[in-house]
């Protein structure tokens, strides 16, 4: 059988993203666009537009078309702006964010999977965004960026990341306790002690945790 991806792009976008208040003409225009069967496993390809997150392998996920949608609305880069990733995946909320950014710098802990996202990028002529095998818990870098998209949940917020954000940056981020989480935008402050950091809530989901920010154990006795 045939698939016809445009037509299951153009109802992912209409039925699945649209009626979950993405309306954001940037954001749609990217998400219609972008050849979302690329950057799905071969196997998994016949559902690459379903609402589900697709398995990667070495236990990764994609997100849903739905929560990639919102958060990409939620956190809107322009087109003068830098952006990190942590957690490339399989490189297409990368794609998603070269689009509508300047530059887009990706931090992924599996090499297979930074490697394949790389290899997925330059194919599909994403220029401006580069894939790096790293973990976001033992990486630093002098560089700071316009806003940050985290594509795993954590237990808490790490303090870590907010360090690369530029003053008025934000970050969007997952955090909480399984099946109880909230997708969150952190806001920085202005770096002069007149504008705090502050959180605005955004809507409950539920991510797998990022290694390394997964809650502590807890013994009962």
């Amino acid at each position: 059988m045939t698939i016809d991806y445009a037509q299951a792009r153009a109802a992912m976008v209409e039925q699945q993203v649209r009626p979950w208040w993405v309306l954001d003409k940037r954001v749609l225009e990217v998400l219609a666009s972008l050849p979302r069967e690329e950057f799905v496993p071969a196997a998994h390809r016949a559902i690459a537009y379903a609402d589900l997150e697709i398995p990667l392998g070495h236990g990764q996920r994609m997100l849903k078309p739905v929560v990639a949608g919102r958060a990409l609305q939620a956190l809107l880069p322009q087109d003068g702006e830098e952006v990190l990733e942590i957690g490339t995946g399989s490189g297409y909320v990368t794609a998603c964010l070269g689009r509508l950014s300047r530059e887009v710098h990706s931090l992924e802990r599996i090499p297979e999977l930074a490697q394949a996202a790389q290899q997925r990028l330059r194919a599909l002529g994403v220029g401006n965004a580069s894939v790096e095998h790293a973990d976001a818990f033992s990486w630093d870098t002098s560089r700071r960026f316009d806003a940050i998209f985290v594509t795993a949940a954590v237990d808490e917020v790490p303090a870590r990341f907010l360090q690369w954000l530029r003053p008025g940056g934000r970050m969007f981020i997952v955090h909480g306790r399984a099946p109880v989480m909230e997708a969150v935008l952190v806001h920085r402050g202005d770096g002069d002690g007149v504008n705090a950091d502050r959180t605005e809530s955004l809507f409950d989901t539920e991510l797998d945790y990022m290694a390394g920010a997964e809650p502590a154990a807890e013994f009962h006795l």
